[in-house]
């Protein structure tokens, strides 16, 4: 309960966490973390049923702070995965249009410094802005317009319509 209070967790990474309290314990003990299989499966369904643990609701939230951060919904897919959610939840989660993956993608274009915010020669680095926003996940039709974009961004760093 001192775990879920302090942290969002899906099922996957609340079991996670207990399974290696309890080799710890069991270690310190001289038992074997096998004996408890049964209580930790108990403890996960109980968190489960009783809503303290859902993962969507820890989808939609982890989600959306990684695209306030100018994570790609490729990025976000695979931090997600990663955690112990679902691939298909994951994917659900994580879509997004357009327009928002291009916000995104300015936000961490903007935050490397790449293309309209890069501090030296723009066409002497276009091809390695291109090549660091593609790996962050971003398409290339999305790398290209922020890359060879102007930088269209009012004071408060929000992309304009």
């Amino acid at each position: 309960m001192h775990y879920l209070e302090r942290y969002s967790a899906p099922a996957a990474q609340l079991r996670r966490v207990l399974a290696r309290k309890i080799s710890l314990s069991c270690r310190y003990h001289g038992e074997d973390p096998a004996l408890h299989a049964t209580a930790l499966d108990d403890v996960v369904a109980r968190c489960v049923s009783s809503g303290l643990v859902d993962d969507q609701r820890f989808a939609q939230a982890r989600a959306a702070t990684l695209r306030r951060r100018g994570r790609s919904a490729r990025a976000v897919a695979a931090t997600l995965t990663a955690k112990g959610v679902k691939r298909e939840l994951a994917e659900r989660a994580s879509s997004v249009g357009d327009e928002e993956e291009l916000i995104a993608a300015r936000k961490a274009a903007r935050r490397k410094r790449l293309g309209p915010w890069s501090r030296g020669d723009r066409a002497a680095s276009r091809q390695k802005d291109l090549a660091a926003l593609a790996r962050a996940g971003f398409s290339i039709a999305i790398v290209r317009a922020v890359v060879d974009g102007a930088g269209d961004e009012d004071s408060d760093g929000d992309a304009l319509a």
